[in-house]
């Protein structure tokens, strides 16, 4: 007796959907897709401080980010500013064509307080009203 024939008078087909090649071209894109997600970081590396009551960042809208490094090197994004009184013209200049008058500021931990002082000086000096502190939530394991 064939498959799917009954009794000999009528036919129909066995049908099954075949997954192994679904599960095989899943498996593939999650391999890429955990490839290409570290490249996908961007900024400047800095060991943040940990607080324990961190508000996060709005969704929805690229948050306008000022790096002080460990070594004092100040940056927008990936563009180096060469100092804080460097620092007032290139936001004048980015915020020109921005809504929303805000910046974040990341600094490193190790990084003098004056330093950090300074810069957050420089974000006012260019009419900046919105000031966020970005940090890093407390490690639960200390």
């Amino acid at each position: 007796m064939e498959v799917g024939q009954r009794n000999g008078t009528s036919r129909s087909t066995l049908s099954a959907i075949n997954v192994t090649p679904l599960v095989d071209v899943m498996l593939v894109l999650l391999i890429i897709f955990m490839v290409t997600a570290p490249m996908l970081e961007q900024g400047v590396e800095v060991n943040l401080p940990e607080v324990s009551d961190a508000p996060g960042l709005q969704a929805g809208k690229e948050p306008l980010i000022v790096t002080v490094e460990q070594n004092g090197a100040i940056s927008i994004g990936k563009q180096s500013i060469p100092g804080p009184e460097k620092l007032v013209p290139v936001l004048l200049e980015i915020l020109q064509s921005r809504q929303e008058k805000e910046v974040f500021l990341q600094a490193d931990r190790d990084v003098p307080y004056g330093k950090v002082v300074q810069v957050m000086a420089a974000i006012k000096g260019a009419g900046i009203e919105k000031l966020g502190m970005v940090s890093m939530p407390p490690d639960p394991e200390k």
